[in-house]
């Protein structure tokens, strides 16, 4: 049974009623040693390319760079807190990563509304993350949005 009762949402989230193509909303973090190591003890990959840099040197980045799915949690975090924010659930995430990134970089990632299936609460999201200009990830998502009504 559904009822109209609103939720109680955080400010900065963006209900599916409210959502519109082309809405936009970012994030910038600089990725230091601290991140990466906290990553690698969280995730358990402990890979040397990130940790290591005699090792790193070596490697066709010729230093250390930081995971990729650390790049890819920026993404993560607009969507969880921005766009639309609270409440809103994944469903599938596609991602390309176009360069490293590196110890000390800052990561600007971006979130954009490229379609939205108002009637199943599914929105397609546009993701990139930049260190300046070139652009270290792009993809998309399907997320579920949060909505005003109770289902």
């Amino acid at each position: 049974m559904s009822s109209l009762a609103p939720r109680n949402f955080e400010p900065g989230t963006i209900c599916i009623e409210d959502l519109e193509i082309g809405m936009l909303r970012e994030l910038s973090k600089v990725i230091g040693d601290a991140e990466i190591e906290m990553f690698a003890e969280l995730s358990t990959d402990h890979n040397p390319v990130h940790l290591d840099d005699d090792y790193a040197q070596q490697t066709i980045f010729g230093g250390r760079i930081a995971h990729g799915m650390l790049t890819a949690g920026l993404i993560s975090a607009v969507i969880g807190e921005q766009l639309p924010g609270h409440g809103t659930v994944y469903l599938r995430q596609n991602l390309t990563f176009m360069a490293p990134v590196r110890p000390g970089d800052r990561v600007d990632a971006s979130v954009s509304v490229r379609e939205i299936d108002y009637a199943k609460r599914r929105v397609t999201l546009d993701c990139a993350c930049r260190v300046g200009d070139t652009v270290v990830l792009k993809g998309d998502a399907l997320v579920l949005a949060p909505s005003r009504k109770f289902d």
